[in-house]
């Protein structure tokens, strides 16, 4: 045994030249540590019990090796053999020790997660596809929506057929005024009741709404902003739906909301347009000349009715959106009818026009409650034109078209066209006229000034 002791430690490392031992055994020292002699054949030990820190370099180093390894399969030279620095130069992987970590930096491999990533994504062939450049809206317009026509398969599947067909006409602007769209929506409405069954173990009065009529109203909005008309119409059929009794059968509380929303129907909107019609076309003159915007439904019908009921013999001057064209269709109709018509495609000779006309009518798309006239854009201009040259402006609107909202700009309440919206520009499709540019407002309850609108609001909601 005296050739163990006189040998330094230093012999029992294996050369380079020589087999190496697996990464796994230390053959520098025994579990025991002592040295082992060079003349003794000692077995490894079957399960060498390692440190924390030998645990930590061995599982590194093995990481080490196998991304070293993937490098060099993916990133080879062109003549075939692997880049510097990876496994292959060696064959096996080699266990460097924390000393050596700036050795192992400085050979020209870059280190692993930094530079190596990035310089294979950078000779990748795989193509990039840039994001489609997406219409910015100013900040302060983002508060403001756009109709958008929604596919079907994003639509709820608890959305009517019939819900899902009106969605897309008001995207696409087919169904485009207020009150014709609310007709719509309360026409799809009682399809939608009249095919709904309670469920077991439900009430109608508790399950219809949350269950069937939200995910109806949601996708409208989506298609396209309620107006004010539908808002109103939407609250007044909830209510009816929550005075409902539970001891009711499904039966007879479908017919009784279905009736419910006929007789609204007939008294909101179609009733509601014969009184504004008479009343407006009593304000029509013999050898008037009336001024129109564009093309308005109940401003066509109080026309009319004063020409074939009244028999009023009158000139009708039309200017219309430059960007709409809707006053053509107007003035084919009244030109039918026998009435004289002079057309105006644009605002260019506006105060001409203005200063030719005895009273101006103007159709709403809805009322706010300080009297302001939320209509088409272009309103507003036309308004002001005529309270410069001193001329009478009468407003038609429903009482189901008032809000108890408040507006003072065309910023607050207004939607996006979404036909004429780029990243440079966009066009806003109503703007607001201030009470103080009209005369008269025209209501199926009664003929008043603008700031008695809040009056009217009061009223309703007593004979609600």
């Amino acid at each position: 045994m005296s050739t163990a002791t006189s040998d330094s430690p230093a012999e029992a490392k294996p050369k380079s030249s020589e087999q190496p031992q697996p990464t796994s055994v230390n053959s520098a020292a025994l579990p025991n540590g002592e040295p082992q002699t060079k003349g003794e054949s000692v077995a490894p030990p079957a399960a060498p019990k390692l440190s924390n820190a030998e645990l930590k370099a061995k599982s590194k180093a093995e990481k080490q090796a196998r991304r070293a390894q993937a490098k060099a399969s993916k990133d080879a030279t062109p003549g075939g053999a692997p880049a510097p620095g990876s496994a292959g130069q060696s064959g096996h992987p080699a266990t460097e020790p924390k000393g050596n970590k700036a050795k192992g930096k400085s050979d020209g491999a870059p280190p692993v997660g930094l530079g190596a990533g990035r310089a294979t994504g950078a000779r990748g062939s795989v193509p990039t596809i840039p994001p489609k450049p997406e219409s910015s809206i100013p900040e302060c317009f983002s508060h403001l929506s756009m109709a958008k026509r929604l596919p079907i398969t994003q639509a709820d599947k608890d959305v009517h057929p019939t819900v899902l067909t009106l969605g897309q006409q008001m995207a696409t602007f087919a169904i485009d005024e207020s009150i014709t769209r609310l007709k719509a929506t309360l026409l799809a409405f009682k399809k939608v009741i009249d095919s709904y069954t309670t469920p077991p173990g439900n009430t109608l009065a508790r399950h219809l709404t949350p269950h069937v009529l939200n995910p109806q109203i949601e996708y409208l909005s989506a298609c396209r902003p309620m107006c004010f008309s539908m808002g109103n119409a939407i609250r007044w059929l909830k209510l009816q739906v929550s005075k409902i009794d539970p001891d009711v059968p499904d039966i007879d509380a479908k017919k009784q909301l279905c009736a419910s929303i006929d007789a609204f129907i007939q008294e909101r909107i179609n009733f509601a347009d014969v009184v504004i019609t008479q009343k407006a076309a009593d304000y029509i003159q013999n050898g008037d000349a009336v001024l129109v915007y564009g093309r308005n439904t109940l401003v066509q019908r109080t026309l009319l009715h004063a020409r074939l009921v009244d028999g009023k013999k009158f000139d009708v001057i039309i200017i219309d959106d430059p960007y709409e064209r809707q006053g053509q269709a107007l003035a084919k109709t009244l030109t039918a009818e026998g009435i004289k018509v002079s057309y105006s495609g644009d605002f260019g000779a506006l105060q001409y026009q203005v200063k030719l006309a005895d009273r101006i009518i103007l159709g709403a798309e809805g009322m706010f409650s300080n009297g302001a006239l939320y209509g088409r854009c272009g309103t507003s201009d036309l308004a002001i034109a005529a309270k410069d040259s001193g001329k009478q402006v009468y407003a038609l609107c429903e009482t189901i078209n008032i809000t108890e909202r408040v507006s003072t700009d065309s910023l607050t309440y207004n939607e996006i066209d979404p036909e004429r919206c780029s990243g440079s520009s966009f066009r806003l499709l109503y703007d607001t006229t201030p009470s103080h540019y009209l005369s008269t407002v025209v209501t199926e309850i009664s003929s008043a000034q603008p700031t008695s609108v809040s009056y009217l609001l009061r009223k309703l909601e007593d004979s609600n």
